[in-house]
């Protein structure tokens, strides 16, 4: 049951990584850093709004987005802490 958690948690990890690039990203795509006309640029951003958009869109039906402020990755990065918290507190008896 172990090695079991351990995918687990490393695929939360994995998911925690990509959310934290697609926000930095959007970060730096807003304030004209990067620039999406370039084509490794626009395929690692196309590739990460393509895989999370079903995720934040969930989360935007149900939170309603005050002043266009998007929270959706913060609740999605609470989430990923949370299960991994869960995890971790369920292998000690596992």
């Amino acid at each position: 049951m172990v090695p079991l958690i351990q995918v687990l948690l490393a695929v939360l990890q994995f998911a925690q990584w990509v959310v934290l690039i697609h926000v930095i990203m959007s970060w730096l795509v807003n304030f004209q850093v990067l620039n999406l006309r370039q084509p490794f640029v626009s395929q690692i951003w196309y590739a990460l709004s393509r895989t999370l958009e079903p995720v934040y869109s969930r989360i935007r039906r149900v939170v309603s987005i005050p002043g266009g402020i998007d929270f959706s990755p913060i609740i999605v990065l609470f989430a990923i802490y949370a299960a991994q918290q869960f995890l971790l507190y369920y292998s000690r008896f596992a």
